[in-house]
């Protein structure tokens, strides 16, 4: 069995507690990489050893598989419980079982009409929709369909407490014409405006970037088309770095050798069209490179975080060939995840408590930089003047305020300054893991969790 991380358990705790209190139809979120699946084989297992039935949802084949895997790793009475996709279940909903609880992977998809057959047909049974981002790009939201959310940990604090990497962000010199770009009825881009949009010379600034920026590392690359995961793949490989593209048309053999390369480290690049996004176990990820945008926040939080998962002394790699910074901001940025599950009237705008605030953006090496970071108008990274300013829209505005004051601060402590341009496998002592964690808005957590992994503490 699994040993949950008090997150986890927490989590199970707040959703007991809603549903004591009359609520049956409750969205669940915690942000991607914190295990939701285990959290939710383990309430499945709670669930079956009480004789009460479950059935679980999912839209895609593969993280069905695994989520059979983990739910049996839980010991779930799985003659308790129907395990299937969406669109399998759908088909055959007279003919299920009636479930006691649903669960329901990446509900923000729960408003589709596959969906809506399997909950209208249970409309009694209590109804658990867990997602990273519980917004839709549509008019209609999710309080359609729930009637509570509960919020996990946020990134940041999961990150302070070393359940997620640190990350440095790069966001890499224009390679396509946005102007190009076109919604499709999904809200997101098409691949013929994507393709339209994207400069011939991305996938050689893409191998570029990653020689400078993240040389060595396990990286995987998103991209929107399978030609050009084909370009991307090729390109690394004639620059002598052993890559391998996979897609959806990639036999289930070829691509399990491919993963097993990857894993093993006899691939450094993995290059795919929209696989390892939702629920796909890929854990020695150090490096993400996106070479495709989008409109789709959900998207864009599985991409930069595929990258996260800790390790002691780990500092990933985020490198964003399209501009989605601009758009989404940090993955780590605070989301009102309470307002973005409700549906606004007709004709109005959705309403937002976000402010414009100021990122830097260093023009030589790219990274892109909290103003905290920031010392004597130079890049943290490089060393080199700050020259770029991009608008940024943020939920927190007394949050950033707090980290400009710090800048004067940042100057003044010696510590502080010695520690801005290093990486977390850089600092060997407590003084330094505490100045690091002040620069990054780090909690004690983080120090104490980093301090255990090097020895500074003893257990």
């Amino acid at each position: 069995m699994y040993q949950l991380r008090e997150y986890q358990t927490n989590l199970i705790a707040q959703i007991i507690k809603s549903m004591h209190s009359g609520h049956r139809h409750i969205i669940v979120q915690s942000p991607p990489r914190t295990g939701k699946t285990v959290v939710m084989a383990e309430i499945a297992r709670r669930t079956t050893l009480k004789n009460n039935r479950v059935m679980f949802i999912i839209h895609r084949k593969e993280v069905l598989e695994q989520a059979e895997l983990t739910f049996k790793k839980q010991d779930v009475n799985l003659n308790l419980a129907t395990m299937g996709m969406v669109q399998t279940l759908t088909r055959k909903v007279d003919k299920l079982p009636i479930p006691n609880l649903i669960l329901i992977d990446e509900g923000h998809h729960a408003l589709a009409k596959s969906y809506q057959n399997i909950l209208n047909k249970f409309s009694k049974t209590f109804v658990l929709f867990f997602t990273a981002t519980p917004v839709r790009t549509g008019r209609l939201q999710l309080d359609q369909v729930a009637d509570d959310i509960i919020l996990g940990q946020s990134i940041k604090e999961l990150t302070e407490n070393g359940y997620l990497a640190p990350f440095r962000y790069f966001e890499s010199p224009n390679d396509f014409d946005a102007s190009k770009l076109k919604r499709s009825s999904t809200g997101d881009y098409t691949n013929k405006s994507m393709d339209e949009a994207m400069s011939s010379t991305i996938y050689g600034h893409i191998v570029k970037q990653y020689q400078r920026i993240a040389q060595g590392m396990q990286a995987v690359v998103y991209t929107y088309s399978i030609e050009s995961a084909i370009n991307v793949a090729k390109e690394f490989n004639e620059a002598g770095i052993a890559a391998a593209e996979v897609d959806g048309k990639t036999e289930a053999s070829s691509r399990d050798r491919i993963v097993k390369q990857f894993r093993k480290q006899e691939l450094r690049v993995l290059v795919n069209v929209n696989l390892f996004t939702e629920g796909i176990d890929l854990p020695n990820v150090d490096c993400v490179i996106m070479a495709r945008p989008t409109t789709s926040l959900a998207l864009y939080l599985q991409f930069s975080m595929r990258c996260l998962n800790p390790r002691p002394g780990k500092t990933a790699i985020i490198i964003d060939h399209a501009n989605n910074f601009q758009k989404f901001g940090y993955p780590d940025d605070d989301r009102d995840w309470k307002q973005a599950i409700i549906t606004q009237d007709k004709g109005k705008h959705k309403a937002t408590t976000e402010n414009t605030v100021q990122i830097v953006q260093c023009d030589y090496c790219f990274a892109v930089i909290r103003p905290s970071a920031v010392k004597d108008g130079k890049c943290p990274y490089c060393g080199n003047p700050v020259k770029v300013i991009i608008p940024k829209r943020v939920a927190d505005i007394d949050l950033i305020e707090a980290r400009r004051n710090k800048i004067d601060e940042i100057i003044n402590d010696n510590v502080m300054q010695n520690v801005a341009d290093k990486k977390p496998n850089e600092l060997h002592s407590m003084k330094e893991l505490k100045a690091y964690a002040k620069l990054h808005d780090y909690k004690p957590g983080w120090v104490y969790f980093q301090g255990k992994m090097k020895g500074l503490i003893k257990k």
